[in-house]
């Protein structure tokens, strides 16, 4: 979905005559230490210092990187020290869950500069979602903290499965109301800036990946908890999508085959019993049982559960358990599968901790035979709300670090006339 040919107004995309792959490898080195010297590239990479000083000299106009002045000596002269420039340009992460929008406006490492978020019927709306995207696109752009930085693009995060040889067609089955088309050209027309797509979950793996609490960690899941359940895959370090991008659909496993009907067309669905809608349908079916309890029965919301069972509440901790029972048995079965060494809790829920997190453990260790599964780490996302947003413009950072010319640069000219 990336076209390379959009431009914003001022703004040129890198030289095409960068060296690459070299000029991409050595860019990602500096981005990664952040500081080093040419000197200290070219031992890392292996490069001649002429060939490493041929490559710097095509990035600095870029503005990605600058020198900072001169670091410690080994012995002979002081090294000039790169810097790799985080604050450069800002990247758009847009969240769509099935009724909110959210938008993080990033810099290059992963900082959240500004966010926007606000309820919608996301699911039924796609006219009105789409204009709901690009009102929080242009009020992050808008903030003090990112105003007149060069957009690299748009990532965007999809609650249904994405094939990436058809990035911007959505899940008739999961969002039908959208007609299988995503439709955002006239949004990356008027910003000027490529957009990615991928699916919510997955994002919020690679987030966890660079970012939060799965820094390091080559095999971990992400699951995320809302109006839907998915779960994101890092396998080797990369997100694992299955051959046409299905791979993590854990809220459509089926718990009970004699179940309620779930909106994929089967019976039964993890996401029946775990889901927000079915947790608040689940707290109104117990609250007779619970005279104690403060939720109210008419204007139950997950995120009032939530509220309550951080507090105490009954009612609110025996809907929580029963969540983590059904939510264990499914992981339990993820592990012995998949083996990963972390998973890691995101989307509603997360945030109740251990809460949360206790049964869950209890569940899966009762249910995973062998040890090694067992041990897995169980976790909270780090990143809380913000995560999947966060990975939808770490999804578009990946590509820019890969792939330097879709980085922006200042147009020179228009630097000098100013």
């Amino acid at each position: 979905m990336m076209n390379d040919n959009l431009t914003r107004k001022g703004l040129r995309r890198a030289d095409p005559s960068l060296p690459r792959p070299l000029g991409d490898a050595v860019l990602r080195l500096i981005w990664v230490e952040h500081r080093i010297s040419r000197a200290e590239i070219a031992r890392q990479a292996c490069l001649s210092r002429s060939t490493v000083s041929e490559i710097i000299n095509e990035i600095l106009p870029t503005g990605l990187v600058r020198e900072i002045g001169e670091g410690p000596s080994r012995g002979g002269r002081r090294p000039i020290v790169l810097e790799f420039q985080d604050d450069a340009c800002v990247i758009l992460g847009v969240e769509m869950g099935a009724t909110h929008i959210a938008v993080a406006a990033t810099d290059l490492r992963g900082h959240v500069l500004a966010w926007e978020s606000r309820e919608h019927p996301v699911r039924m709306d796609p006219p009105g979602t789409r204009a709901v995207i690009g009102d929080l696109c242009r009020t992050c752009l808008d903030h003090p903290a990112v105003s007149g930085r060069p957009l690299v693009g748009i990532g965007v995060a999809v609650p249904s499965p994405v094939n990436p040889a058809v990035a911007n067609q959505l899940s008739t089955v999961v969002m039908p109301a959208w007609e299988g088309r995503l439709a955002l050209e006239a949004l990356q027309e008027e910003l000027g800036a490529p957009i990615l797509v991928d699916n919510d979950a997955n994002l919020g793996a690679l987030a966890e990946r660079w970012w939060g609490a799965g820094q390091d960690v080559d095999h971990l899941a992400y699951i995320k908890v809302a109006t839907g359940i998915g779960s994101g895959h890092v396998i080797n370090g990369d997100i694992y999508r299955g051959a046409t991008g299905v791979a993590g659909e854990i809220g459509h496993l089926a718990i009970d085959p004699h179940g309620e009907p779930c909106i994929c067309g089967l019976q039964g669905c993890l996401v029946t019993f775990v889901g927000a809608r079915a947790l608040e349908k689940r707290a109104q079916e117990l609250a007779a049982e619970h005279l104690d309890t403060t939720l109210v029965t008419h204007a139950i919301t997950i995120h009032k559960i939530e509220d309550a069972a951080l507090a105490g509440d009954p009612l609110a901790l025996r809907v929580i358990g029963e969540a983590a029972e059904h939510l264990g048995t499914a992981i339990a079965g993820l592990l012995n599968v998949m083996n990963p060494a972390m998973v890691v809790l995101g989307g509603d829920l997360s945030r109740l901790g251990e809460l949360i997190l206790a049964p869950l453990r209890r569940t899966i260790r009762n249910r995973t035979l062998v040890s090694s599964v067992a041990a897995a780490e169980i976790l909270a996302s780090e990143l809380g709300h913000q995560s999947v947003a966060v990975g939808a413009a770490t999804m578009v950072l990946k590509a820019a670090l890969e792939d330097s010319r879709h980085f922006p640069v200042i147009d020179s000219a228009r630097d000098t006339a100013s």
